[in-house]
């Protein structure tokens, strides 16, 4: 192994696995929880899809018939027994209205952050910056760059509140 890629492994802080479905190992960043499987993954994901689906008040049949597929091919997805390609992640979200980013979010919410409270934060500021209008949105993004900035330029972080 390249010390270029045991630096890129330490420096995301990534874990070597053994995966069931490949015979070599691969690298996985912990979660908030562990290390969570690519079944637990599938899951999860497959929970939130109900979940969403459950709250735009449709069946299952109803939903496979918006995505072209049968509702036995759907509710593979939901029980997590088939993959879901991200094509198909992608127009499940148009159909059900939802970021593709809030189903990958209660898939894998470490990716947001190293603790339960900053990745809750982070999607937080997500979900409310999905929200606003074109024009303040371009207001904020200005604000944040400058925030960044000046956060760079600085020996010590900036204050919380």
């Amino acid at each position: 192994m390249s010390k270029k890629l045991e630096s890129h492994i330490e420096e995301l802080g990534l874990v070597k696995i053994a995966d069931p479905e490949n015979e070599k190992p691969v690298y996985r960043r912990e979660g908030l929880d562990g290390i969570s499987t690519f079944e637990e993954l599938d899951s999860k994901l497959g929970a939130e899809l109900r979940r969403c689906r459950q709250a735009k008040d449709l069946n299952r049949a109803d939903l496979a018939t918006l995505v072209g597929l049968s509702e036995q091919v759907y509710g593979r997805y939901e029980r997590s027994s088939s993959k879901m390609q991200v094509s198909r992640l992608i127009h499940l979200s148009e159909i059900l209205g939802v970021s593709p980013l809030g189903l990958l979010f209660a898939t894998a919410p470490h990716l947001w952050g190293k603790t339960r409270e900053e990745a809750d934060t982070r999607f937080r500021m997500m979900k409310l910056l999905e929200e606003l209008p074109p024009e303040t949105m371009s207001s904020i993004v200005k604000l944040l760059e400058t925030v960044a900035v000046l956060q760079a330029t600085s020996d010590e972080p900036l204050p919380s509140t």
